[in-house]
């Protein structure tokens, strides 16, 4: 088994594995959520998922194969790789528990949707935006599998978009949810549980 964790082949299609039917659910799903009534910070949630796909091109992308990008930050070692590809199931896995969690509520953007509820259960009683942390551990996963600076710099990329789109989201939900988003807001960290 430690060998088959040395090809590099092998590793890109466990990686495809995992997360190609994430990305798949999430076209399938997207039309399936509750009527817009309001969309806030347009442009500006815009900008933060533009980001998130260049970051993903980068990290799927090997850093277009090309130096310093595509050089090895780590030594890749069958450690290193099953590190990181659980980091990345786990990160999946949490972002598809919130992805059902959250149900019609659910948007790309910035939406309040019709009868918009405030989701407290599952993951959303660990972090605020679950998906976001569980995509977030999932880059990171998949950055450590690879072990290249490209994955490292999508990671970074991807923490700055999300950090970015999740305050413009607090903005929204105060104004929706007012004191009882504020007192949700002091119970549960946003982004990593416990720190953040």
């Amino acid at each position: 088994m430690a060998d088959l964790l040395m090809n590099a082949t092998l590793i890109n299609q466990i990686v495809l594995f995992l997360w190609m039917p994430v990305f798949l659910l999430w076209a399938i799903t997207s039309g399936v959520s509750k009527k817009t009534v309001e969309s806030k910070s347009e442009g500006q949630s815009h900008i933060a998922v533009w980001i998130v796909w260049i970051a993903w091109f980068l990290l799927f992308g090997h850093g277009f194969r090309r130096a310093p990008l595509a050089t090895h930050f780590i030594d890749v070692t069958p450690e290193t790789v099953g590190i990181g590809l659980a980091f990345t199931a786990l990160g999946l896995a949490f972002s598809v528990w919130a992805r059902f969690s959250i149900g019609t509520n659910w948007s790309a953007r910035i939406e309040m949707k019709q009868g918009h509820q405030l989701i407290r259960r599952g993951p959303y009683a660990i972090v605020r935006h679950p998906i976001y942390s569980g995509f977030m551990m999932a880059t990171l996963g998949t950055a450590i599998a690879f072990a290249e600076w490209s994955g490292l710099v999508a990671f970074a990329l991807i923490v700055m978009a999300w950090g970015y789109k999740a305050r413009l989201e607090e903005s929204a939900m105060i104004e929706q949810f007012g004191s009882e988003y504020e007192q949700y807001r002091g119970k549960v960290k946003g982004l990593v549980p416990f720190v953040w």
